[in-house]
């Protein structure tokens, strides 16, 4: 198997056949959920609970389309005029009907956020991404908590 190594040090199987600000703001929130679900799962396993069911539940609460949107909002005093555009342009794209358990606004929210996710990882902006990252899993503690919903009190 081959691939190709960036100068920023990502590596990539198939490399995208276009530079990314050029790729379709869906394009890159495809790419962008599978590297955000990715993360949130590398995270959740460095965490002492390795029970497949509490994984599960754990993850879901970062990779919904409200959770999504609630962590957007929070990047969105620190994100930059480039990566401002690029959510702008994830929030508007034409992505199809949201799930029917997920609001529309949500839905496109959690759109562009992943956009961002995806045009990071195509640019090789890792670091930056891990930074944001920090924020979904919470700046400065060793084991943050997880984002609580009211449904898993008391599970684990």
């Amino acid at each position: 198997m081959t691939g190709t190594m960036g100068t920023t040090g990502t590596f990539y199987l198939h490399p995208p056949a276009k530079p990314p600000n050029l790729i379709n703001p869906v394009i890159l929130a495809y790419v962008g959920d599978a590297v955000f679900e990715l993360f949130v799962r590398q995270y959740l396993v460095s965490l002492p609970n390795h029970k497949s069911d509490h994984l599960h539940r754990s993850a879901t609460r970062f990779v919904s389309a409200r959770a999504q949107r609630e962590l957007l909002e929070r990047w969105m005093p620190l994100l930059s005029e480039e990566e401002s555009d690029i959510v702008r342009r994830g929030r508007n794209a034409k992505s199809g009907a949201p799930p029917k358990n997920a609001d529309h606004r949500d839905y496109r929210q959690a759109t562009a956020l992943e956009c961002l996710v995806g045009y990071l990882y195509y640019t090789g902006r890792l670091d930056r991404l891990n930074v944001l990252l920090g924020v979904a899993f919470g700046q400065g503690a060793d084991r943050p908590a997880l984002p609580e919903r009211k449904e898993d009190e008391g599970i684990d």
